[in-house]
């Protein structure tokens, strides 16, 4: 009998309803049709201030609410369309997201309904199907594990082409396990999202140079921005105050409704709803008026390239262009970005970048995200530890280290359990200490820390000398990690000295500075570093880590705190020059498996040469790793002091010697015979 193509897409949600009836799913009892829905998944469909802009486009065609991961419900929903040309819209940047292709493919819509019951803050994570067909002999499906509230936080998941894995909760579980994202896909979204990022602030720079914000602004409109699209809730998370968007900045001239001063109005109130202390609340409002300052920005003016398609009058104020800018560009995506990434760190790094040249005169050079993770791990940072930074600049390393112990707590105590949000509650209110002078950069760090579930409790306004021994005594930290300003004295070795000397018996130190540090350049430090603490690790960074910002070589030293170094103890000594990466003034290229390489260091570090069997990249242990004695000069700290060179010619040295002077004597007697026929002799 012939198969009959489907002119109608009831047809299509008929064969959904076979295939999963074929499953033993009974229809309002397993799964339901859009108009049997759950409150609470109605509730979720709202979505957030991130899509509050979109229109509604209805709701799923069908969806599943019985599989649960650790008592967390992982919702199921599918969209349908009729006509296999039909199930899917993408362009050069990936799935779209506009609402034509929403409404008209089915991915693209299921993707929708996944990321705002995501914004909505019900659900973590949503699996989304397109179903597309014009037969039952002729239907494709496209399975993606969504996330988070944004495109960009989607996985594929394409060997999964029926429904079976949804018969039982255990066909479930074993696609979940397929779902979970590996150490691989973490580092290419962190990856993929710092290039992305980094796109967003050229543009972003290019359009504020063009509105006369000079470059010291730039990175507090960024933050500042951000902060007033927030909700502002109460203490049972009921919304009391929705954020900021586009629309609601209308150009008035008034001094209470320009543009400028409702945004600074509205980071006030969500800065005081969040219980920020008066002080510290008072010191971030007075580095963002800085949006709010000149009334000029405030007036109505030609619309920017970077701009014009997002927003449909002819004219808008230099204040509302940025704003929608950072809007489209940066807030709706900002959970795509991974949670170690550096929001405000990024955004700054280009902004030096390109409006102060390389920043050197500023002391200002900000660790690059997959580095100060790899250091976090190097500590082997848990929830039980508490972690420090005396130059805390955009607090990219309490961020990675916040991470860790938040995954740390929900790996031992269930996630989502009461205990596992106690610890949690706990790590970002009393476990992160952070110290900085400069009062941007102060601004900067707590937002982001607030961009990132909070945290910012402890980012303190001030120099780490300056404080009172109180606040490091009280806090006891166990872990302290660093990027001091090189511009500091003796390259900034005094802040892991003073931090050491501040920490627990028996805790561990990283910091990455210039190697001259440990080389001759700060040997007052080094020595008295010595007589406490001990140097348990030297790892040589790649020459090119922190480039275009400045072309330095860095190591990483590593320290035990409380115990006076022991001379007749050997120290770790790394080659880490080759991380895998090429990085270019554009973009960092990946070129020899940098994603093996920095999960492999972690084991180089804590097995040296017997990591031989663990490790996955293409290593030469014994060229990368040797264990030698240090004297108390403070001044053979780094790799190249250690390593052994075999000084003995080999023959095949001889080889390669006698073969390049043959060829620069092959090359001479052509260049001659060329002159000479050009001389007509």
């Amino acid at each position: 009998m012939a198969n009959i193509n489907w002119t109608l897409e009831d047809q299509v949600n008929d064969f959904v309803k076979d295939s999963l009836n074929k499953l033993n799913l009974k229809n309002q009892k397993d799964f339901n049709v859009e108009s049997n829905m759950s409150g609470y998944m109605k509730e979720s469909l709202k979505g957030s201030a991130k899509t509050k802009n979109k229109t509604n486009f209805g709701k799923p065609d069908f969806h599943i609410e019985k599989y649960k991961i650790k008592g967390d419900v992982i919702p199921v929903v599918f969209e349908d369309k009729l006509h296999t040309n039909k199930l899917i819209s993408v362009n050069a940047e990936g799935i779209k997201n506009d609402e034509k292709s929403i409404s008209a493919f089915a991915v693209n819509g299921a993707i929708y309904y996944a990321t705002q019951m995501i914004a909505s803050g019900k659900y973590n994570e949503v699996i989304a199907i397109g179903v597309a067909g014009d037969s039952s002999d002729d239907v494709k499906i496209d399975v993606y594990f969504v996330y988070g509230s944004s495109y960009k936080t989607i996985k594929q998941m394409s060997k999964y082409q029926t429904f079976d894995f949804l018969e039982n909760q255990t066909t479930f579980d074993n696609f979940y396990r397929d779902c979970t994202l590996t150490d691989a896909d973490k580092h290419e979204l962190l990856i993929r999202s710092k290039a992305e990022l980094s796109t967003y602030a050229k543009e972003l720079n290019k359009l504020m140079h063009n509105h006369n914000i000079t470059a010291p602004q730039r990175v507090l409109y960024v933050s500042g921005m951000l902060l007033s699209m927030q909700d502002i809730k109460d203490d049972s998370l009921n919304v009391i105050q929705e954020g900021l968007i586009s629309e609601n900045l209308k150009g008035v001239q008034t001094e209470s409704k320009r543009d400028g001063i409702l945004i600074t109005s509205q980071i006030d109130e969500f800065l005081k709803a969040k219980g920020i202390p008066e002080e510290k609340r008072k010191l971030m409002i007075a580095s963002f008026n800085e949006i709010s300052k000149d009334k000029q920005r405030d007036e109505p003016t030609k619309l920017f390239p970077q701009v014009s398609k997002f927003i449909k009058d002819e004219k808008a104020s230099a204040n509302k262009q940025i704003f929608v800018y950072i809007y489209e560009n940066i807030y709706k995506q900002i959970d795509a970005f991974s949670k170690n990434l550096d929001i405000m760190g990024e955004l700054y790094s280009e902004f030096l970048k390109y409006a102060l040249g390389d920043g050197k005169e500023l002391g200002i050079v900000l660790t690059p995200p997959y580095v100060t993770k790899m250091m976090a791990q190097i500590l082997n940072i848990t929830y039980k530890n508490k972690v420090m930074d005396l130059a805390t600049g955009s607090a990219g390393f309490l961020i990675s280290s916040m991470e860790l112990m938040i995954n740390s707590a929900n790996e031992e105590f269930t996630k989502g359990s009461s205990k596992a949000k106690e610890i949690i509650e706990d790590i970002k209110k009393h476990r992160l200490l952070g110290v900085e002078l400069n009062a941007e950069m102060f601004t900067l760090a707590a937002t982001n820390m607030i961009l990132r579930g909070d945290g910012s409790s402890n980012i303190q306004k001030g120099s780490s000398f300056d404080k009172p021994d109180s606040l490091y005594t009280d806090f006891n930290a166990d872990r302290i990690l660093l990027n001091p300003p090189f511009t500091f004295e003796e390259n900034g070795m005094p802040f892991i000295s003073y931090g050491l000397d501040r920490m627990q018996k028996g805790g561990f130190g990283a910091i990455i500075i210039q190697d001259s540090a440990g080389s001759g350049k700060a040997v007052k430090s080094n020595k008295q570093i010595l007589k406490n603490h001990t140097l348990v690790a030297s790892i040589k960074m790649p020459v090119d880590l922190f480039q275009p910002m400045a072309g330095v070589q860095t190591s990483i030293y590593i320290f035990e705190a409380g115990t006076p170094h022991d001379y007749e103890k050997t120290v770790k000594f790394i080659d880490f020059s080759n991380d895998g990466y090429k990085r270019t003034s554009r973009s960092l290229i990946e070129q020899d498996e940098p994603i093996k390489r920095y999960s492999d260091i972690i084991k180089i570090f804590k097995s040296g040469k017997n990591a031989k069997s663990r490790i996955e990249a293409n290593w030469d242990l014994d060229a990368t790793y040797t264990e030698d004695f240090i004297t108390d000069s403070g001044t053979d700290w780094n790799f190249g002091a250690h390593i052994k060179i075999d000084t003995k010619p080999t023959l095949e040295d001889f080889k390669k010697t006698v073969a390049d002077y043959l060829s620069w004597e092959v090359s001479n007697i052509i260049k001659n015979n060329a002159e000479n026929d050009r001389l007509g002799k």
